[in-house]
């Protein structure tokens, strides 16, 4: 080490970071901190004098107002304990490659290391704490082993060595891997061994293979095959025949059969949409992208995509999320020819962040812990690239607790044409230059596709894990549409996971590529040849690019000072070269890559039993219950979420993801005005509910696209113009149970969709969110997220969710039913198996409901409308009320129902019946209103008043609720309150 600089407060006394930080440790130890100071440090391995490393930390690292910096000294003295936590060596350490860049701005002398040569650490000391055992375990709480160091000492700072180059001999850059002779057991091992998560069938086919060619594969060739087919990268348990035997409850069998289950079911929904022609085809590129591409305008296309990242984000939350949403924005910015990023979206499924440590199995992070760091690491990349995040969820279930979930969207706006031609259109050409642009290379994320294939356990590998640089994506995006532009590139390619093998591999699948991989840029020497190749280090992207535009292509990207490298080129011979300097490490047929993979037929059985609909008695204080409802997890705030997010940037939200009078209530989804010459808008919306599956699976998946739909809808969105996402997430497809509910669940996708009129365009599947304990497998609930974006014809007309005006009418469209099955009401009060009936879905009537609700907002007759959803339909009215700081005074005779049973009161105000839209009416439009909605299932239930609390009148007209709208809005903000339970950092 060359020289260190520390940075730290001024102030005598404890900063609030400071204090933070102190408590948290204070938990787990029996002595308590007499004081905590913390300190920046920067370790600088270039050789500079002590009078260059005053004018770095002067000019560069310290505020002079607030900090003070020490050079090669500790500031304090007294202390009896010191915590250095920095990043391992080899993990991406954005403030250090930064720190590194603007060094080199300064002009000062080119000593030692060219690549980042500053590496950031924090410092921590402690007085009154002398017990190095106590310290360990209290230190599990504010590091995470995975990607950090923490050293103990009590006098000094302990670094570790940062350069992981090495020296690899030529006779082991390329290893033979003897599969021909081996068999079944030996097959197996070599697939576990290698962490390439091929199956018996899939290693059997490659030893064919190989048998017939006469050679044994290479480490680099069993590498390319294990990441093209994996269950990440190629989806093969969707793509198989699936045979499916259903039972009913009087034994009645119905056999359910696919030779291609996605394709006969979400793709054959697209298909069938797109061939009616009593419909616009709004469809541009469906499932062939990187995106699906819909119709915006004359001028302009739009594209969506969303992503999960769930196993990096158990063991790695904030690296696993920030790199989830930098991933899918470079798949935006592979869309076509590439498009811009206009909008983030984040759904998040965590386990209750409540639980006690105790309850949570060896190897697996608290899900409070887990919960602060994926928000964080997606704020973190999402804030920084200058992209608003403008809708998401989060669900909380026990059985997310060894997987948490994290779905990453994105958005952006590309023009229809680009010089002059289809801008979804994109082919490379014989001759073209293969390059990579970007981040450099190194370990981190090397297994990541066939990591995500697995099951985990407390013994997982944490390699896959990567640390984004959202600094080097946001330069590269800058620098990649003057490119594009200019028209200096025939082909992009994300390059995520499977890193160049990917990339390259799928660039290269119709023509053939031959790659040099001693050209890739690396973070430090002695990689070997497959570990470059596969390695998923973020920040890369693929092109393919004519020789003639090379120079200035290369000359854009560096003026944006992006590292450009010409690694390869497009052959013509069908077959992918791996070549390190003049050796060959690998050859495949391209053919047989991308369409060798054995797909067997999946089967599975399930018992369809009869719904479950007891009688209980009615809730004997239903205003008491409401609250409960409002504080539950999956109805409460989540304003502590939202609010870490930028939602403003770019300048072009519309209809934003917190509304109301102080922009805290719950919207729908959102609104974005992507074009500044049109006043046409794109909504965004979402639908999920996986504790309908547990009832139903087919009516799991229906709900969840009709709550996206009804949402959108909700939010101005054309009905008629909207297109759908998929995103399954499920445990081990091997079991029967699991793949029965997948099978059923893509059935309802079919179903529904074609129903709604509304086409798939993109779609992504995440499988094996299983963790293994030594008391056995926690899987998740079977979870569908449908994302909908759709077109909004002109913002001036979107409504929002808070009531606006006393006086107004309240109106709910749409019948409620007995269907508690799955409901926060049963939750609630411990009564979830009495009734096991779960809300269905009519596409017909709803699609009407919609499609009228769409015309009266365009004609001025609604002043705000909300969906009703979780909690049914007293919650959504409470939600509308407290945003709106407005009360409302409600007759549940007027509500449109189809049942006489009791309670009827509850059913009414708790079930969560789908195809609902609640309302408000403008006073002097009621009858203009009611004209419109003719034919349509409605009922005029309520009046909004001025006085600040929520009246109910049950069937029979007496008062049954009577709440303030205040303890209303307590009850739901308190249990993500900020302060109160999560502390302020949110880190």
């Amino acid at each position: 080490m060359s020289g260190m600089i520390l940075i730290f407060s001024k102030s005598g006394e404890m900063e609030p970071d400071e204090i933070s930080l102190g408590e948290q440790l204070s938990k787990n130890l029996a002595s308590d901190i007499e004081m905590l100071r913390i300190a920046k440090g920067y370790s600088i391995e270039k050789r500079y004098s002590h009078e260059t490393l005053d004018t770095i930390g002067n000019s560069l690292l310290v505020d002079p107002i607030v900090e003070s910096y020490s050079i090669d000294e500790i500031p304090w003295e007294g202390y009896s304990t010191l915590i250095t936590v920095g990043y391992k060596p080899g993990v991406t350490d954005n403030v250090g490659h930064t720190a590194s860049i603007a060094i080199n701005d300064l002009g000062l002398e080119q000593n030692g290391n060219s690549n980042d040569f500053v590496h950031s650490f924090t410092l921590i000391a402690l007085w009154g704490v002398d017990s190095t055992e106590e310290l360990i375990d209290a230190l599990h709480d504010v590091f995470n082993p995975i990607v950090e160091f923490a050293n103990i000492s009590s006098n000094e700072i302990v670094l570790p060595r940062y350069d992981l180059s090495t020296t690899v001999d030529d006779d082991a850059l390329v290893q033979d891997i003897p599969i021909i002779d081996a068999n079944d057991e030996e097959l197996i091992e070599i697939s576990k061994k290698g962490l390439l998560a091929l199956n018996l069938e899939e290693m059997k086919a490659i030893q064919a293979h190989y048998k017939e060619l006469s050679r044994e594969p290479t480490d680099i060739e069993l590498e390319t095959f294990a990441q093209t087919w994996s269950e990440h990268c190629v989806h093969k348990t969707l793509k198989s025949a699936a045979r499916l035997e259903i039972t009913d409850h009087v034994g009645k069998k119905q056999l359910l059969m696919y030779d291609n289950l996605i394709k006969e079911t979400i793709f054959a929904a697209t298909r069938i949409i797109r061939e009616n022609g009593d419909k616009d085809d709004i469809c541009v590129s469906v499932f062939k992208d990187n995106a699906g591409i819909i119709k915006f305008n004359e001028n302009f296309n739009i594209c969506f995509k969303v992503e999960t990242h769930n196993h990096p984000s158990a063991k790695e939350p904030y690296g696993g999320a920030a790199t989830g949403i930098g991933g899918v924005i470079r798949d935006i910015l592979a869309a076509g020819m590439g498009a811009k990023p206009i909008a983030n979206t984040d759904i998040f499924c965590f386990s209750e962040p409540n639980i006690s440590r105790d309850e949570v199995p060896e190897g697996i992070i608290h899900p409070k812990e887990i919960m602060k760091g994926v928000v964080a690491g997606v704020r973190d990349y999402g804030n920084p690239m200058g992209i608003p995040t403008v809708n998401g969820s989060v669900y909380f279930d026990k059985r997310y607790l060894g997987n948490p979930l994290v779905f990453c969207g994105t958005a952006g706006i590309i023009p229809r044409k680009i010089n002059g031609k289809p801008s979804e259109n994109k082919e490379p050409n014989v001759g073209d230059y293969l390059v990579v642009i970007g981040g450099k290379t190194g370990r981190d994320g090397i297994h990541g596709v066939t990591f995500a294939s697995l099951e985990m356990d407390k013994h997982t590998s944490s390699n896959p894990v990567q640390i984004g640089d959202p600094i080097t994506e946001r330069m590269f995006m800058e620098a990649m549409f003057k490119a594009r532009d200019k028209g200096l590139y025939t082909f992009v390619q994300d390059c995520g996971g499977g890193g160049l093998s990917s990339a390259f591999g799928e660039m290269g699948a119709e023509l053939g590529c031959e790659i040099h991989l001693e050209k890739v840029p690396l973070k430090y020497q002695g990689l070997l040849p497959w570990e470059i190749w596969i390695s998923e280090s973020q920040e890369r992207q693929a092109f393919s690019v004519p020789p003639e535009h090379f120079e200035e292509f290369k000359e854009i990207f560096e003026l944006e000072g992006v590292g450009v490298y010409h690694v390869g080129m497009i052959t013509g011979n069908k077959k992918l070269v791996l070549k390190y300097g003049d050796l060959k490490v690998g050859e495949i047929e391209m053919d047989f890559l991308h369409n060798g993979v054995p797909l067997p037929e999946k089967e599975a059985t399930w018992r369809q039993g009869v719904p479950v609909m007891e009688g209980f008695e009615p809730s004997d204080a239903p205003g008491e219950l409401l609250k409960e409802i409002l504080a539950s997890w999956n109805v409460c705030s989540k304003e502590w979420i939202v609010r870490q997010y930028d939602s403003e940037v770019q300048g072009n939200t519309i209809l934003k993801p917190l509304q109301g009078c102080k922009n805290d209530g719950p919207g729908d989804g959102s609104v974005i005005k992507p074009d500044p010459a049109s006043w046409a808008g794109i909504a965004l919306s979402n639908g999920m509910n996986p504790f309908y599956g547990d009832f139903d699976p087919y009516l799991m998946a229906a709900s969840s696209i009709d709550e996206a739909l009804r949402n959108i809808v909700c939010c101005g969105a054309d009905p008629n113009h909207v297109a759908i996402l998929d995103n399954f997430c499920w445990g081990n497809p091997r079991d029967p149970e699991h793949m029965a509910k997948l099978i059923l669940a893509c059935k309802a996708c079919k179903d529904i969709a074609t129903g709604f009129e509304t086409p798939f365009i993109s779609g992504k599947d995440s499988l094996n969110n299983e963790y293994k304990t030594d008391d056995g497998v926690i899987s998740i609930p079977a979870t569908l997220l449908i994302s909908a974006i759709g077109k909004v014809e002109d913002i001036r007309n979107v409504p929002s969710m808070f009531l606006k005006s006393p006086g107004n009418f309240l109106c709910i469209v749409g019948e409620t039913r007995d269907e508690l099955g799955g409901s926060h009401y049963l939750k609630t009060r411990n009564l979830e198996e009495k009734n096991t009936m779960v809300p269905t879905v009519d596409t017909h009537t709803f699609m009407n409901h919609y499609r009228a609700i769409h015309e009266c907002m365009n004609n001025g007759l609604i002043a705000s409308m909300h969906d009703c959803s979780e909690g049914g339909l007293i919650t959504s009215i409470s939600e509308m009320c407290f945003s709106g700081e407005l009360g409302a005074t409600i007759h549940l005779k007027n509500v449109p129902r189809d049942f006489t049973e009791d309670p009827l009161n509850d059913i009414l105000l708790f079930s969560e019946s789908n195809g609902r839209i609640l309302v408000e009416i403008p006073k002097g439009k009621k009858d203009e209103f009611i004209k419109a909605m003719e034919g349509k299932i409605m009922g005029i239930i309520g009046e909004v008043t001025s006085d600040t609390r929520l009246l109910v009148e049950g069937i029979d007209g007496n008062c049954i609720i009577n709440e303030s709208i205040s303890d209303l809005k307590r009850a739901w903000q308190a249990p993500l309150d900020l302060e109160h339970y999560l502390g302020t950092s949110g880190e």
